[in-house]
């Protein structure tokens, strides 16, 4: 008997609005490692949903907070801020701390839980214990389209640039509690699922319902949910979504990530540069690899001149490049950490590796790492002094 969900209609939303979810990570003060709270949390939270939603993910270690759709980075800042504090005030009532970070430095992935609820039974019944390595925490960028076509054209124009989205949020330096020698290890996760990836070139809506009813006929995908792509269309959202983000450690950061999204896509859209997708193809598995291991270091393979680039070199050129549409969009002021972290080569993973050197243990790097999320000032920018 087929599960099979039929794709919906490609909604209508607004051109370049904004959603983010952020994956957080639930953890004991005691000794800061995971701990099992989620299920009891939701439950007995009280909450009115005025800037979006808290909510389970996978395993009982993990909460989700989402952010309603918004027009500007300053009104997702304001809801992420606004969910931040909803959450920690809940969970410093039950002893529980939050913190950020792309993995958690030394949880033993057989000890987690799978959260009661049919698709997350059925990613355990189906993935086994990949659905409990999958305890890693992602930020998800959602970004508005006027129409599918669109949503498909862009949804190819943003694989060139997951590199750039990798590095700049890379905060998953250590698992197991070794130091992994990458900058995000959490993609090493996600990539061993068999749906992970590029989107394939496809050139219009048409194309990629044709391409999903393949997937679907041949038993690969039941739903928009299997697929673990890089970027994908969310059609009942009516956005394209960015998913190879580790959380980063503040809210800050998590908006700065969203303008840089958000001015992206409007450059993209207004510009509409000629897609490589045949030759991208190529090279997107090794760039991805090149920024999962050595973040702003990666060194990018650009398969139409034929030659590497340095990525800070590249991302540097990008956001002068971006700057006339983030001024047009209200956010340039959020970029402006972004301009620096490539500038000074820092970032959550080195701020993550330095607590380590300075306590000696990792109980204290998450102790520091959940501070920095409580923080309302503007931790990213002192983290990183």
């Amino acid at each position: 008997m087929s599960h099979n969900k039929p794709l919906e209609a490609f909604k209508d939303s607004a051109a370049l609005s904004l959603g983010v979810e952020l994956e957080l990570q639930l953890v004991s003060k005691r000794d800061f490692d995971l701990t099992r709270g989620a299920t009891d949390l939701i439950g007995a939270l009280n909450y009115d949903e005025r800037f979006g939603e808290i909510k389970l993910e996978i395993t009982e270690s993990m909460i989700e907070i989402s952010t309603l759709p918004r027009l500007t980075v300053d009104g997702i800042a304001a809801d992420l801020g606004g969910l931040r504090d909803t959450l920690l005030s809940h969970c410093e009532r039950n002893n529980i701390g939050v913190c950020g970070g792309g993995t958690h430095p030394f949880h033993h992935w057989p000890e987690r839980r799978i959260c009661p609820g049919d698709r997350f039974d059925q990613i355990y019944q189906r993935y086994g214990y990949l659905a409990k390595q999958f305890t890693v925490f992602g930020q998800h960028i959602h970004v508005g389209c006027t129409s599918a076509d669109d949503a498909i054209w862009l949804t190819q124009a943003l694989g060139v640039y997951v590199p750039a989205f990798i590095a700049l949020s890379a905060s998953s330096p250590f698992v197991d509690g070794v130091d992994s020698f990458y900058q995000s290890a959490r993609l090493n996760a996600v990539s061993a699922f068999p749906l992970s990836g590029q989107c394939p070139a496809l050139d219009s809506w048409a194309h990629f319902v044709e391409h999903f009813g393949f997937l679907q006929a041949c038993g690969i995908a039941q739903g928009i949910k299997d697929l673990y792509w890089d970027v994908r269309p969310k059609p009942e959202f009516g956005t394209v979504e960015i998913r190879v983000c580790d959380t980063p450690l503040s809210i800050e950061q998590a908006s700065s990530l969203a303008a840089l999204a958000q001015s992206l896509s409007r450059w993209l859209l207004r510009t509409r540069p000629p897609l490589a997708t045949g030759k991208q193809a190529h090279v997107a598995r090794y760039n991805k690899f090149q920024a999962c291991r050595y973040g702003l270091d990666a060194m990018i393979s650009d398969p139409v001149a034929l030659c590497q680039i340095p990525l800070k070199e590249s991302l540097g050129s990008l956001l002068e490049d971006l700057a006339e549409d983030a001024r047009a969009l209200g956010c340039e002021h959020w970029l402006n950490p972004l301009r620096r972290m490539v500038a000074e080569n820092t970032g959550d993973a080195k701020w993550l590796r330095t607590q380590q050197s300075q306590h000696g243990n990792l109980n204290d790097v998450v102790r520091q790492a959940s501070a920095c999320l409580r923080r309302k000032d503007n931790p990213f920018l002192e983290k990183n002094s």
